[in-house]
């Protein structure tokens, strides 16, 4: 099983930057698309950001398109939300999520960037991001 460790969450001023980190345990595991998805008190879990599994493939949703963008290093099976110019909208606990699979890889899968949350099987524990105007 694939256990995610997330970091860099934190307290910022409005228009201010956070980088947050995912981390997949997933030696023995094909990872497919890695996203991220945040929940505000009160409100439902949102989508926010994917990325297929060579990185070529990138969705946002349209409430951070432009502000925030979503890498990934293969290598170290690691996954980066880079946010900037936040406003006190984006407070919330942000959780990363990945699409694996086990044995034989899926080669269509590589391209496949989901943007609803039971597409992901794997989840970390969430990190809070607070914004302060």
């Amino acid at each position: 099983q694939v256990q995610l460790v997330e970091s860099g969450g934190g307290l910022v001023q409005a228009g201010g930057s956070l980088r947050l980190s995912c981390a997949a345990s997933a030696r023995t595991f094909n990872v497919y698309a890695m996203g991220w998805f945040r929940q505000a008190p009160g409100k439902e879990r949102e989508f926010v950001a994917a990325i297929s599994a060579s990185g070529g493939v990138t969705r946002y949703a349209d409430s951070v398109k432009g502000r925030f963008t979503i890498s990934r290093d293969n290598a170290k099976n690691t996954e980066y939300l880079q946010m900037n110019s936040l406003n006190p909208e984006d407070t919330a606990v942000y959780s990363c999520a990945v699409k694996y699979s086990s044995g034989t890889a899926v080669p269509q899968l590589r391209t496949y960037v989901p943007r609803v949350a039971y597409e992901y099987n794997a989840w970390g524990q969430g990190t809070q991001v607070t914004v302060s105007s």
